[in-house]
């Protein structure tokens, strides 16, 4: 089948090249253009055909061609639009899906390209109607029905008392005021969907100038605005309950029916299981499933047989009056999801999405033999570009080993040190807007095993719990890790074994050789990355094939070390080696090894020369991303997608899930009920094992639980994001009304985020805004970034007589300076670093402060200095409770404000008698007054008057968040 767009009609030619909407409307039989400013304006008497370009990530095009059928239209221009979107599918390289799309009746898809709604006008071309401008001097008063939770459909019904009912929600349309009535069956999600289109009809039709009043169904006269509102249907009255409304078809669950159409006759396929195998790529079939008709077209019929089915179709389902039935047009290959979920089995097809030049290259040759044009395939490459983390790397780190039902914490110099036989929970401060962010993770290694995984999650799900669940929590596995993991340890190195008592009893129980690493044994490490701030050494089987030309490596037995650099490697690459060397066999000799010139020594440590590979292994791409509102019952997930989303579409009462492929978020409302919370990360876990979108998702895809109100940059950056929306208050009804009668969105006193540091090499990144050095230097020491305050506090902990103040320490072991767990290294000045700790903290709330917190300041200063000769011991208690220490003290008495007295070895998060029956995010209200001072270092009412986010810190140091 050979089409080109020199043989379409000229209307159509250069259609479907480029991102955007395309309309077209059918006057005398030909396709006349729309243009962009009437986008959205449909006429009942008329038939239009729409056509959606998509330029995804992967570089290629994707079309949607509907054609929209008005209730007045004529069957004559009804058919033609039919048969025109098959040409102009054949002519775009048969790679559209088409939609029929009845007026009242349209998909949601559709709808979603003319948020809010469209409300289709009297009129048309062939009726000999036109479409008269509504002067607001004629205004007629007229009454809409709303449906839908994502989008909505609008249809005009009669203005009368007998149209209204408990279920639905309705608006009413005067001179000088919009009215919405609220069924009382109707959901808020729906009320907040209808207060979009009414806030659409106030400026489409009266220039943005009149009021805006909502009723509630119930409410009596004693409302000025119901009073009002039932002053338009001669006073109130009681509703009877709605009867089922005319016309609507029900399309009972039954069997499936396919029907082949060949040669201009439609015969029934009899079938035990609807299998893929019954598709022959010669004929076209039918798959009737009541409420859809899905017309499958096979890549090796011809236009003129397309044609047929199409008209076929049609046909079917107007002799058959199923007007309401959807009919979706499809070509071999390029099925919709929902298609091929129909089947029993989909077998997997090569990857037609094209990623590279060769792939489109490839793609079009295949398809030109089969006689399509692909003109569209060799459109829009893909921009290559490092992948950026969106996430600040200047933050606090705290890393603990699962072991034995619990978890122990890491020392700053072993936690960027995994082992792939155990489990590890990370908890990860950094600055967002007016508060600290948290992201609290697991980490799962290859062969760890299933119980400390359980250990794991339970353990980080209660850390998130005790955060009110404005932490967001990762669920990572080794090799499937998100760039927001490795920016955050920055470097790493994932060594073989375990050192877990549940993976010891696991290899002694199946009699497997304990192959953990050993400093003195044979070990080989791959090194990779994108640059200092991101870079790992993984260790890998210590054999020939194991090498790849286009990394570098590290090989070690005992003191012997080898670095072997492969010939496609990089400068950069041979750098990243050298700084994992530094940590792996630090202050050790080692002998440079390039690829082709290796010594007998080298290869006889590998047992021996091999193949191996000369690829780069590749990371999956992230794709464009697919957001679905969930609901879990019973254990059975059901998701609905929501198309060309927004942020509106997060509503506060639901959760939802957002699939880029690479991750997957579930965004938590805060009107969710605490128990499906506490379900988010079983949510996910769902949705990947049955892969929705049959995308092959592995089982080890990261998975981001969000909470509304504490969304990270890695997630807002798929939005239009505006923070002021999460933050307001009240269901999504309420929040929407605040908007809608207030003229726009709310403008919150809130500070804006500041610039982040994000990870990454940028080529717009400002580099004084990295976390580190990006010198490529092997003798310069890497260390994480610092905050002022971590920076004063780092320098009186350390000797400033070994080096030079201006670099920092040559120490492996300070690599990351800022955890939150000390080395045992000088501590004689603690006392000084903690008061240069507390004065740059104070420094940073002067800008800008709450009022609040400014009246307090003068005497809170006053206080300090006068506190200033016992405040170096009293913050050296503070240091010293960074330790775990799980002594238990006797309970109190109640404090003057009635609440009950426990010690502070009980109150600590990681007490080993801790306090029950408390409020654990306010841990530090049940100190005693004595005790509270001596902790932190003020009263309790001049910690009362401390921004959130340095309470927070100041109780994260104590081990009391």
């Amino acid at each position: 089948m050979s089409v080109s767009m020199k043989d379409l009609d000229p209307a159509f030619r250069g259609s479907g090249q480029k991102d955007g909407l395309e309309i077209w409307r059918i006057e005398n039989f030909k396709p006349v253009p729309i243009p962009a400013s009437s986008h959205g304006k449909f006429f009942m008497g008329d038939s239009y055909i729409v056509l959606k370009t998509t330029a995804l990530k992967n570089g290629s095009l994707r079309h949607d061609i509907h054609y929209w059928i008005g209730k007045d239209t004529t069957q004559d221009e009804a058919g033609t639009a039919a048969i025109l979107t098959v040409e102009l599918d054949a002519a775009l390289g048969g790679r559209a899906v088409q939609y029929r799309e009845i007026q009242g009746n349209e998909t949601e898809k559709f709808l979603s390209y003319f948020r809010p709604c469209i409300m289709p006008q009297p009129g048309g071309v062939a009726s000999g109607f036109k479409h008269v401008e509504v002067n607001a001097q004629d205004h007629e008063t007229r009454l809409y029905v709303c449906h839908g939770k994502h989008v909505v459909h609008v249809k005009e019904v009669p203005f009368a008392r007998s149209s209204l009912n408990h279920d639905d929600i309705f608006i009413l349309d005067t001179e000088s005021k919009i009215f919405q009535f609220n069924g009382s069956n109707s959901s808020i999600q729906e009320r907040a969907k209808a207060l979009e289109v009414v806030q659409y009809i106030k400026d489409t039709f009266h220039e943005g100038k009149c009021d805006i009043a909502s009723v509630e169904d119930g409410r009596m006269m004693a409302d000025a605005e119901a009073g009002e509102f039932w002053g338009f249907f001669g006073g109130f009255a009681p509703l009877p309950r709605r009867a089922p409304a005319e016309g609507n078809e029900k399309h009972e669950e039954t069997a499936f029916k396919l029907l082949c159409f060949d040669q201009g006759k439609l015969d029934p396929v009899n079938y035990e299981s609807l299998a893929h195998e019954l598709l022959e790529t010669n004929k076209c079939y039918f798959l009737d499933c009541g409420a859809e008709l899905y017309v499958w077209m096979g890549r090796n019929t011809s236009l003129q047989e397309r044609k047929g089915a199409s008209e076929a179709a049609e046909k079917l389902l107007s002799d058959s009056n199923r007007t309401k039935t959807h009919i979706i047009k499809m070509i071999e290959g390029f099925e919709t999801v929902t298609f091929k979920s129909k089947f029993k089995e989909w077998p997997q097809t090569p990857d037609l999405k094209l990623s590279s030049e060769d792939g489109r290259g490839k793609v079009a040759a295949l398809l030109k033999r089969q006689g399509l044009n692909v003109k569209g395939l060799m459109k829009a490459a893909p921009a290559k570009e490092e992948p950026q983390s969106y996430i600040d790397c200047t933050g606090n780190l705290q890393v603990w080993r699962v072991n034995d039902k619990d978890k122990a914490l890491l020392s700053s110099s072993d936690q960027s040190k995994f082992y792939t036989g155990d489990c590890y929970i990370f908890q990860y401060m950094y600055p967002g807007d007016d508060k600290e962010e948290c992201l609290i993770g697991t980490w799962f290694g290859k062969k760890s095993v299933e119980e400390d995984r359980i250990t794991a999650v339970s353990l980080a799900s209660k850390m998130v719990e005790s955060t009110k669940f404005q932490a967001v929590q990762a669920r990572l596995y080794e090799g499937k890790e998100p760039v927001q993991f490795f920016v955050i340890f920055q470097s790493l190195q994932v060594f073989k074994g375990g050192l877990s008592s549940g993976y010891k009893k696991f290899i002694a129980e199946n009699g497997i050789d304990d192959d953990s690493y050993s400093e003195e044994g044979l070990a080989l490490f791959r090194v990779q990355g994108s640059g200092p701030e991101n870079m790992q050494a993984i260790q890998v089987e210590p054999v020939a094939s194991s090498l790849n030309s286009s990394y570098c490596y590290i090989l070690h037995d005992g003191n012997t070390v080898f670095t072997w650099t492969g010939n496609l490697t990089t400068a950069l690459d041979q750098e990243l080696m050298e700084r994992q060397l530094d940590v792996i066999k630090p202050n050790t000799q080692s002998r440079s090894q390039k690829e082709g010139s290796e010594t007998d020594q080298f290869w006889s440590l590998l047992g021996g020369k091999s193949e191996y590979s000369s690829q780069k292994m590749v990371r999956e791409l992230e794709s464009d991303p697919h957001l679905f509102s969930c609901i879990l019952s019973k254990g059975n997930l059901k998701v609905k997608e929501i198309h060309h989303f927004t942020q509106d579409d997060l509503m506060t009462e639901d959760v939802f899930i957002l699939d880029c492929h690479t991750s997957i978020f579930v965004w938590v409302g805060q009107q969710v009920d605490v128990k499906v919370r506490l379900q988010a990360l079983d949510v996910g876990e769902k949705f990947v094992v049955l892969d929705f979108l049959m995308e092959n998702l592995a089982r080890e895809t990261p998975i981001f639980t969000v909470t509304e109100g504490s969304e990270p940059p890695f997630f807002t950056r798929f939005f239009s994001w505006d923070s002021a929306k999460s933050l307001m208050h009240g269901n999504s009804y309420q929040r929407k009304l605040a908007i809608v009668k207030g003229g726009g969105a709310p403008a919150l006193d809130k500070p804006k985020r500041r610039t982040p540091v994000y990870s990454g090499r940028s080529t717009t990144q400002d580099k004084s805004q990295r976390s580190r050095s990006m010198s490529f230097s092997p003798e310069r020491v890497r260390v994480r970034g610092r905050s002022p305050a971590f920076t004063a506090l780092a320098a009186n902990f350390e000797s400033s007589s070994n080096r030079n103040l201006s670099t920092p320490p040559p120490v492996v072991k300070k690599l990351y300076p800022k955890s939150l767990t000390p080395d045992s290294s000088n501590t004689s000045s603690k006392s000084s670093a903690i008061t240069a700790l507390a004065g740059s903290l104070d420094r940073r709330t002067q800008t800008p402060t709450p009022e609040s917190v400014k009246d307090g300041s003068e005497s809170e200063k006053a206080k300090q200095e006068e506190d200033a000769k016992d405040s170096a011991a009293t913050m050296t208690n503070r240091v010293e409770s960074l330790t775990i220490n799980e002594d238990a003290k006797e309970n109190e008495p109640e404090d003057d404000e009635g609440l009950p007295i426990y010690p502070y070895e009980r109150l600590k998060t990681t007490a080993a008698d801790p306090v029950t029956e408390i409020d654990v995010t306010r841990r530090e209200t049940y100190l005693s007054s004595a005790e509270f001072k001596e902790k932190f270092g003020m009263t309790k009412e001049a910690f009362s008057k401390l921004p959130k986010w340095k309470q927070n810190r100041l109780k994260i140091a104590l081990q009391l968040f």
